[in-house]
């Protein structure tokens, strides 16, 4: 027998003694076991059930394909997240289960940054299959069918959000300064003035809309448990924990700044340039399915959200969005 093999086999055997398990009796589990195939290994048929929509424009499908997508980028990007806040997975000696490292590896760290940075890329880059791939008479009508729900809802998007940067930061910027002098201010006050409650607010009377309240009573306690949980692993932790040398790093700083574009500036701003194209008008705007302000919410220059400020010229931070904004408001009036 090959030698390459009878080692492999002498390793098996160490593995599985180690959690007291036969390597005999896996090898049987191995010898009766079909070959593995795509459409299984992927749950195929599973994953091309889940788009129901409901009504029968065909462009809906595209808008239920497209979220749920955005929805599976999201959840690679929070597993970057989770690795660089727990230092990444690496197998033990005796091969047997998978334990934390003890530091976190510059470069491990920009690696996963330029992962969770290619994948807004795509997601940003793919947008315009909203903006140009449904017919603007579907949409406005099969989306009322879909009233109150919003993408407003995407509990994976504030995920990320909270992961990524101090709480502080996620806080509306009218509010921050209630917060500012303490040195740790407590997350669920905190949570009371986060931005994004601004925009889930009826345009007439100023109140919560449904779409809100629905997703506080699913998500709020999960959230606030997260923020808490990565009050010291969030990615700014993570990057200040680093030596001073390791932290002027230009790819590093690169990286951060890059993501900070990507989720603060170039994210929001692709949606805007969706409700611009389909939910502007010369006489009045039409409001999102959620009854958010999104003439307010989506516009990087209104929020100033800045993950890493001090990343950041003041210049920059006064500029934050501006240009963005302009430029896609005028190329989509121009349409």
């Amino acid at each position: 027998m090959d030698k390459e093999i009878i080692r492999r086999i002498e390793e098996l055997d160490k593995k599985y003694a180690a959690m007291g398990q036969d390597l005999k009796s896996y090898l049987d589990g191995l010898l009766v076991s079909n070959y593995p195939t795509y459409w299984e290994y992927i749950r195929l048929e599973t994953l091309l059930t889940l788009q129901q929509p409901k009504t029968d424009f065909p462009d809906e499908l595209i808008f239920i394909g497209y979220h749920q997508i955005t929805e599976l980028y999201f959840k690679l990007v929070l597993h970057e997240l989770e690795q660089i806040a727990y230092n990444g997975k690496e197998v033990l000696s005796s091969g047997s289960n998978l334990g934390w490292k003890n530091e976190l590896n510059k470069g491990e760290f920009i690696m996963r940054l330029q992962r969770i940075n290619e994948y807004f890329a795509a997601l940003t880059k793919s947008f315009d299959i909203m903006v140009k791939g449904m017919e603007k008479s579907q949409f406005l009508t099969f989306r009322m069918a879909l009233l109150p729900s919003s993408g407003f809802q995407s509990a994976q998007y504030r995920k990320i959000e909270i992961c990524s940067t101090s709480f502080i930061h996620l806080v509306s910027k009218e509010s921050r300064h209630l917060f500012t002098e303490e040195e740790h201010p407590d997350i669920r006050q905190m949570f009371e003035y986060i931005y994004w409650k601004l925009g889930a607010t009826e345009l007439s009377s100023g109140k919560k809309t449904l779409t809100l309240t629905q997703f506080e009573r699913q998500y709020s306690e999960e959230l606030i448990g997260l923020a808490e949980q990565y009050q010291e692993r969030n990615l700014w932790m993570k990057y200040c924990s680093l030596s001073r040398e390791e932290q002027e790093d230009p790819e590093l700083k690169q990286a951060l700044r890059q993501l900070d574009i990507n989720v603060n500036v170039n994210w929001p701003l692709v949606h805007y340039k969706s409700a611009v194209r389909y939910l502007q008008q010369d006489t009045k705007d039409i409001e999102a399915t959620g009854g958010t302000n999104w003439q307010k919410y989506l516009p990087p220059r209104f929020q100033k959200r800045i993950f890493y400020p001090s990343l950041w010229s003041e210049q920059e931070k006064e500029e934050w969005g501006k240009g963005w904004v302009h430029e896609v408001l005028s190329d989509s009036l121009r349409q």
